[in-house]
């Protein structure tokens, strides 16, 4: 054991009580990491790492963790698990095993890492009539958690938008308008809502409808690239020809949404399909069409 900077660093057997420990070549016999900090009357700057076997129990790393501390002996002490996500510290029996606790954490987190990280043990004494004195944490919001998470690397960053709104971890009116907002500042005017397609007028013309998208939106199932026009015109004429039944696309909308010009790519990429010989006529018929469509 040696305590260096204010830091006890332990290695322990899986029974607790002292041990030099080390690392074994055994897979069964890996160790694992605990921080310990300690919550006492005198504070201390000191805290400890302790490696223990999967199967060590609380009242041996308790044990092993006050050893390292040059804490009384003589008292009563427990082991409190701590995750930044707020709300009551969990604090553990004597036979828990901590080990099981830290291998839920977020992988990062199961390396060494600041207290100011979260996810860590304290080591506190019971109360004078043997009673345990819990503490909470400052509360965060589900949004705050997530957001200081991922800043860390315990989770992968929060996505700003997503190309599904049924995929929206909250689905609500103000989350929907966000997220269709976030998109179109980034030139995204179509979003999925499912197999419905919204799409909001750019009020410009942007260069997304040229034979390249229509030859990239080709035979590709709905929603495997970024939401388009021409994923829903070639889904209906495909749909078409594998099953021999008539299609219907419905495009509504307000006055100057966009429904004409909706119209216009659906039938641009229709034709384009149909030119590729797979059936006669369908050129001539789509573009008669365009009144009806509009009615």
């Amino acid at each position: 054991m040696s305590v260096r900077d204010g830091a006890a660093t332990m290695a322990t057997n899986a029974g607790g009580g002292g041990g030099g420990g080390g690392w074994s070549n055994d897979p069964d016999d890996r160790m694992y990491l605990l921080q310990i900090y300690p919550r006492l009357a005198a504070q201390s700057s000191t805290y400890c790492n302790l490696r223990v076997q999967k199967n060590a129990t609380t009242a041996s790393v308790i044990a092993d963790a006050a050893a390292a501390l040059g804490l009384d002996p003589g008292r009563l002490y427990v082991l409190a698990e701590v995750k930044e996500s707020g709300g009551e510290e969990w604090i553990l029996e004597a036979g828990d095993l901590p080990v099981q606790r830290v291998l839920l954490w977020p992988r990062k987190a199961q390396e060494q890492h600041p207290q100011s990280f979260g996810f860590y043990f304290l080591l506190q004494e019971r109360n004078h009539d043997g009673s345990i004195h819990y503490v909470h944490l400052p509360p965060l919001s589900k949004e705050q958690e997530v957001q200081r998470l991922a800043a860390r690397g315990f989770l992968p960053p929060p996505q700003d938008d997503f190309a599904d709104l049924c995929n929206l971890p909250v689905l609500s009116e103000d989350s929907i308008l966000n997220n269709l907002r976030t998109r179109f500042y980034k030139k995204k005017i179509y979003t999925y809502a499912g197999s419905i397609l919204v799409a909001i007028n750019p009020f410009k013309f942007l260069p997304i409808y040229n034979p390249k998208y229509v030859k990239m939106y080709e035979k590709h199932q709905l929603g495997k690239l970024e939401p388009h026009i021409f994923a829903i015109a070639d889904v209906a004429y495909y749909a078409m020809l594998r099953k021999r039944v008539n299609q219907c696309i419905v495009i509504s909308g307000e006055s100057g949404s966009g429904k004409t010009q909706s119209t216009n790519f659906l039938i641009h990429c229709l034709t384009a399909l149909s030119q590729k010989g797979y059936a006669s006529g369908v050129e001539r018929t789509i573009l008669g069409a365009g009144p009806v469509l509009e009615v």
